[in-house]
């Protein structure tokens, strides 16, 4: 098991861009977090976090804390890309373990917005 992991890193340290990639990634993520992080602040009020076109009410409330999820889900993502994208490099080559980081940059970024979305709706003025 370390021969795999420590030819897995060689591997991915001797593809500079993908490396550089990774290392976006993961900082992306960590920034992320932080900002949304900083950005939640404790309230009494509630904000829409589901919405659901069957029942009686078609949007559903929960309280500040349900933001913490997008905190979460980003260093979700950001560390299962990376570890995903280094297996892809390993048995399928260069291109899909490039795409497949490139794809992970772009949910952290989707999911960064969404979060400042729902974080400017909820922020009273």
């Amino acid at each position: 098991m370390k021969k795999i992991i420590k030819e897995s890193i060689t591997k991915l340290v001797s593809d500079r861009y993908l490396f550089f990639l990774l290392i976006v990634l993961v900082l992306l993520a960590i920034i992320a977090s932080v900002a949304i992080g900083l950005s939640i602040h404790t309230s009494e009020l509630q904000l829409v976090s589901h919405y659901s076109a069957f029942g009686i009410t078609h949007l559903y409330r929960d309280q500040w804390f349900y933001l913490l999820v997008f905190v979460f889900f980003e260093l979700i993502v950001a560390t299962l890309h990376t570890i995903i994208s280094i297996k892809l490099l390993n048995t399928t080559g260069r291109s899909i373990a490039v795409l497949f980081a490139w794809t992970g940059i772009g949910i952290v970024l989707l999911g960064w917005a969404t979060a400042i979305a729902v974080i400017n709706v909820w922020i009273p003025l």
